[in-house]
């Protein structure tokens, strides 16, 4: 299984700078694509945040999540409940990674999250994500060129 961070499930549902690279990764998958009650969570509140920030409408808002809740419907994306475990494996997680790359607990969940659902690889597109999800021991997609 492939577990995704919200950043790669905005830039499938919302056109950015990572949008073609997300599209890459999804259609190359040959393995499931799984995403938390966290990942969604973050997903629609980046699409709040664009409404806030006046860089969409809430229509587009709107469409976006009821897009995004097709995905979940029709298993494009498989939808799991975080358990109960990854909030242990995170706080372990944290003392072991967090000195050494600073990475937001958020993001540490999503790892831990990831780990305890069975998932081998971890996409996204936040580079200190990235690096911790890698010293989990997961697997990780190449970042884009836009990130050094």
């Amino acid at each position: 299984m492939i577990y995704l961070d919200a950043s790669v499930v905005v830039s499938l549902h919302l056109r950015d700078a990572n949008t073609p690279e997300a599209l890459r990764l999804v259609n190359d998958a040959t393995e499931n694509l799984l995403v938390s009650a966290l990942c969604e969570m973050e997903t629609i509140n980046a699409f709040a945040l664009r409404v806030f920030r006046r860089e969409m409408s809430a229509l587009n808002m709107d469409n976006a999540v009821r897009d995004l809740e097709t995905d979940l419907r029709s298993g494009v994306l498989k939808w799991k409940p975080i358990p109960e475990a990854a909030f242990t494996r995170a706080k372990k997680l944290s003392r072991k990674i967090t000195p050494a790359v600073g990475v937001r607990a958020a993001d540490l969940l999503h790892i831990a999250a990831a780990l305890e659902l069975g998932a081998k690889t971890l996409y996204t597109f936040d580079q200190r994500q990235h690096q911790a999800a890698q010293a989990a021991g997961l697997t990780i997609n190449q970042l884009p060129s836009l990130y050094p």
